[in-house]
């Protein structure tokens, strides 16, 4: 299944460690994880 636009935002959102942070290790493992 395809994570919307949306959904991967508030991961984004959810794990990262600053406002701009987009590539953290606990971003990616999140996205990769979901």
């Amino acid at each position: 299944m395809v994570m919307s636009a949306q959904e991967r935002d508030e991961l984004i959102t959810k794990f990262q460690k600053h406002p701009t942070d987009r590539g953290s290790v606990e971003v990616q493992i999140a996205l990769l994880t979901r």
